[in-house]
């Protein structure tokens, strides 16, 4: 009679059958792999005119959906098999969602890498540059204090805003609020642009003003909306009851704003407000019409044309010269600054919200 300690060790139930851990994660980048091996040769075999890194990573997605599916239902089964193939279907939508930013930055790296590596890019300006050289020293300044300025006029008054709607607002004036913020969300830039342009032109008279406190203003008519907004859903969001526990304490309704209210909602309001500079900073209808362009110097807001960056690349690329190809690398390049100086201001929110942010720890 074979002995219980004699028989073969029983399986574990729980571990047989299954793939690896991380298997997901290496059958995807495998399959992206094979897939980039497969265009780069077509590209090299002269079947494609270059790389193609869309469709490199949309086929290797639908490569992985295929494979995850038959390996897990020849290990683990029909069941745990379609389980993964949803997760894979739902992995594959987020990186397709992905591809057009991908897209974008792999472009704008390409083409605007050589000039944005040029030493006098970032130390000079344009002017008197017929052909190549000069640099976009010009345009980031007038970016900077354009854009500075118009957060400086749209976070108090967005903020503020929202601190009523949510804290005091209430009958007809709050709804009024809500709804003209909901209709000047949806505005058109350029009649942002038109707006400041009108309203300036008949305060001094003058038809043809260009300056650079007008494109503040008009970049503040489309900021003001998505501060209001994205504060108001933040201060929403904190509890009733530390606002309860404060006014047990004593505490008058604006400290208890001041002192709880903002500081636990700092990190969304911070968030929202880095969203709205990275919504207004790349427009470029309302610059042009009111704060016009420029190929030199400028750091007056009050005081004549000022160049911006999306003018910058606009005006490089519309307006070429005999050297078209040194104009249009100047445009791919303000692109990636731009690109470079959004990416810069998210990461500083992300600092700037970790800094203020309630600390949970004891």
């Amino acid at each position: 009679m074979t002995s219980v300690l004699d028989a073969a060790p029983l399986t574990n139930s729980l571990t047989a059958g299954k793939l690896p851990r991380r298997s997901s994660l290496w059958i995807l980048l495998g399959s992206w792999a094979v897939s980039a091996a497969i265009f780069a040769m077509l590209y090299l075999s002269g079947s494609v005119d270059g790389f193609n890194i869309v469709g490199t990573v949309v086929f290797g997605t639908v490569l992985y959906c295929v494979a995850i599916y038959v390996l897990s239902r020849l290990v683990e089964g029909s069941r745990k098999a379609k389980d993964r193939l949803m997760t894979a279907l739902v992995t594959a939508a987020f990186i397709i969602a992905l591809l057009p930013l991908i897209s974008i930055i792999y472009t704008t790296v390409v083409n605007g890498l050589p000039a944005f590596l040029t030493p006098t890019f970032f130390t000079e300006s344009q002017r008197n540059v017929v052909g190549a050289g000069g640099g976009v020293l010009h345009a980031i300044v007038g970016t900077l204090m354009v854009t500075g300025m118009a957060t400086l006029i749209s976070v108090p008054i967005g903020l503020l805003a929202s601190i009523y709607l949510v804290e005091y607002g209430r009958g007809r004036l709050a709804k009024a609020i809500t709804f003209f913020v909901d209709v000047m969300t949806g505005i058109p830039s350029i009649v942002a642009g038109l707006f400041a342009f009108a309203l300036f032109a008949l305060l001094f008279d003058d038809p043809g003003i260009r300056f650079g406190f007008g494109g503040s203003i008009a970049l503040s008519v489309l900021m003001i909306p998505v501060v209001v907004r994205s504060s108001e859903e933040m201060l929403k969001l904190v509890p009733n009851e530390l606002r309860e526990a404060a006014f047990a304490l004593g505490v008058p309704k604006w400290l208890t704003i001041l002192k709880v209210v903002l500081p636990t909602s700092i990190a969304g309001i911070v968030t929202g407000v880095m969203l709205s500079i990275a919504r207004v900073i790349g427009e470029t209808a309302p610059l042009l019409i009111i704060a016009g362009f420029t190929s030199s110097m400028n750091y007056d807001l009050f005081g004549e044309r000022m160049m911006t960056l999306p003018v910058f690349v606009y005006t490089q690329y519309a307006n070429q010269g005999a050297d078209s190809q040194a104009y249009i690398d100047r445009a791919w390049a303000g692109a990636l600054t731009l690109i470079v100086i959004v990416m810069l201001l998210n990461g500083l929110a992300r600092l700037i919200a970790h800094w203020f942010s309630p600390k949970l720890g004891r």
